[in-house]
């Protein structure tokens, strides 16, 4: 007998040391282990690859189960990562169930642990009509009448500075769109957002419904909602534009940010008062700044080309599709003014700022004016845009923030060049492929920095890392459709599944998408401080260099860090209403990212 216990217990021993010493522990509690995927799921025929990560080695393989039945319909192995991870996790591996193809509500789950996913959906309804939920956030940022709030904000709107008139005169520069949580209006990125809705109506006009009107509010009116939220966009960019030859750029500044307030009871002062007039500032092209700080400024182009694209854009559907020949006659006569604008003073005009050094400092044009030039060509078929439309594609050739790992706030804005894209189908093979090259070089760089990291991210992580990852995805897309390769396809659908949830923090980037699922919930806006209503669609700033986030100015947490137990050293996320840094929902990068959502739904 006292053999036999001496046995067993010499047995116990090993046992325990075996499992101390061994390279693939069992997962515990104490070693958790995290599965990131796409929250919303993937198309049948694409690249499935979710990604799990740990502190110690994982064992072992994976299994995808069905939601319903609880069945394993597909069993795999874990692949260890080789590409070095961000500090905190060492131990990452990708769990590839690209074979599986049959639509359905699934699940994954670690063999040999507790970690299992979210529900994901695989199928051609994958992606449901995430692309319109955006249109809710777009409408919920129209300033003017605003549906979501049902109320009439910024009437006075504004007074002039900078223009051919005197300063302080009264210009109707209402409506339009609040930027991001603040309240402050851009024909900067207003001009590229009423564009980007305009082509991506042209790209996937199928994909489109009609549920709301014109003012935003639910009940049909027979045109697109997309169209909608355009024609609001449009209808600000005249008014900007208020006669030949002349161009605002910007209402209000920094003045605006006065705590968490209902628009239409801003407290923000411009020397009339609260709630009143606000400044509208004249596009000059010199610097600007009423205050303490000056923006640069060499020009007006990059504002007035890419209005003028809008315009085009906007002629050619309101001629075709919609046959309200007045209105599309009225932007082609805008878009022709506002391009001849851009000729007078080639160069940038960067956003304002009044007592805080943040501002848009954007510094190109000549892709701006390649795109104003390709739209007007393709309304009108007059030669001299097309010439020039080549000439311009040549100054701004692969100019692009992809080749850097850090740059000034919104500096190669609009981020991806969308005139090669619309200058492509007019110009002869030679030009077409160097057009193609273009984009390719760009994407090799992307592709470069994305074997750095696990999770496959090709993009630096500055202020609106999100924007950049909608802009490489959307220039892989015109890519593919310019050339017939294929062989970024992989790196495009890692970008979707990192703003979808394949990321440290298991976020989706997207307000509300995938409902039910997480997501960005403290953003940092009025609208949510006031109200605690989600509105669905808004595409936060995301992820930044931890070394940049740690020197912003006035950001300071509400609540504890939700995700302190998955944050590095490298980069930072933060789901809260005093991270202004990481997440902000944008205007902009909302409207950028409506197309290449468009093109993944059914």
């Amino acid at each position: 007998m006292q053999t036999k216990n001496s046995f067993l217990a010499l047995a116990a021993f090993l046992s325990i040391a075996l499992l101390a010493f061994s390279p693939f522990p069992l997962q515990s509690e104490k070693t958790p282990a995290y599965i990131r995927h796409n929250l919303l799921g993937y198309l049948s025929g694409d690249a499935k690859v979710a990604l799990a990560f740990s502190e110690m080695p994982l064992r072992g393989g994976f299994e995808l189960l069905e939601e319903r039945s609880g069945r394993a319909v597909f069993d795999g192995q874990l692949k260890r990562s080789e590409a070095p991870g961000w500090g905190r996790f060492d131990y990452y591996y990708e769990l590839d169930f690209s074979g599986f193809d049959i639509p359905g509500r699934y699940y994954l789950r670690l063999k040999g642990g507790d970690a299992r996913s979210a529900v994901f959906g695989i199928g051609p309804e994958a992606y449901g009509r995430a692309h319109e939920d955006l249109l809710v956030f777009m409408r919920q940022q129209r300033c003017g009448y605003n549906p979501f709030l049902d109320m009439v904000c910024h009437q006075r709107d504004g007074r002039a500075f900078y223009g051919p008139m005197p300063d302080s005169t009264f210009v109707d520069v209402s409506g339009g769109w609040h930027d991001a949580g603040d309240q402050l209006k851009y024909l900067l990125t207003s001009s590229n957002a009423t564009a980007r809705l305009i082509h991506a109506y042209m790209l996937e006009p199928g994909k489109f419904a009609d549920r709301y009107n014109a003012l935003g509010q639910p009940g049909a009116n027979g045109i697109p909602d997309v169209l909608d939220e355009a024609r609001w966009g449009l209808d600000w960019i005249h008014r900007m534009h208020p006669a030949p030859g002349q161009l605002f750029h910007q209402v209000a500044d920094d003045r605006d940010h006065r705590g968490w307030k209902w628009p239409d009871q801003d407290p923000s002062d411009y020397g009339w008062g609260p709630n009143s007039y606000r400044a509208a500032y004249f596009a000059d092209g010199k610097p600007q700044g009423l205050n303490r700080y000056q923006s640069k400024a060499t020009g007006i182009a990059n504002l007035a080309g890419r209005s003028a694209a809008a315009m085009a854009l906007a002629c050619r559907v309101w001629k075709n599709q919609l046959q309200d020949e007045p209105y599309a006659a009225r932007c082609l006569a805008a878009a022709r003014d506002l391009y001849e604008m851009g000729r007078r003073q080639e160069g940038y005009q960067q956003g304002n700022s009044y007592g805080a050094p943040y501002r848009y400092t954007e510094d190109t044009w000549a892709d701006d004016m390649e795109w104003g030039a390709a739209e007007l060509y393709a309304a009108t078929g007059e030669a001299r845009y097309l010439e020039e439309a080549k000439h311009y594609a040549r100054l701004a050739g692969e100019t692009s923030w992809m080749p850097f790992d850090t740059a000034d706030h919104y500096r190669y804005y609009p981020f991806v060049n969308a005139g090669h894209f619309a200058l492509f189908p007019h110009v002869e093979k030679a030009f077409q492929d160097t057009l193609a090259a273009f984009y390719r070089n760009g994407i090799e760089h992307c592709l470069d920095r994305a074997a750095g990291n696990p999770f496959q991210v090709g993009i630096p992580f500055i202020w609106c890392s999100n924007n950049l990852a909608c802009a490489l995805i959307t220039q892989i897309l015109f890519y593919e459709k310019m050339s017939g390769d294929m062989q970024y396809h992989r790196l495009m659908l890692a970008q979707c599944d990192w703003l979808l949830g394949r990321n440290p923090w298991g976020s989706s980037m997207f307000t509300g998408i995938p409902a039910g699922g997480e997501y960005p919930l403290d953003v940092h806006t009025s609208v949510y401080a006031k109200t605690g209503r989600i509105v669905p669609g808004g595409l936060v700033d995301g992820p930044i260099y931890k070394k940049v986030h740690d020197k912003q100015l006035g950001l300071v947490l509400s609540q504890p860090d939700e995700f302190a137990h998955l944050q590095n050293s490298y980069v930072i996320y933060q789901d809260d209403i005093g991270d202004y840094a990481t997440n902000e929902p944008t205007m902009d990068g909302t409207a950028d990212a409506v197309y290449w959502l468009a093109a993944f739904a059914r």
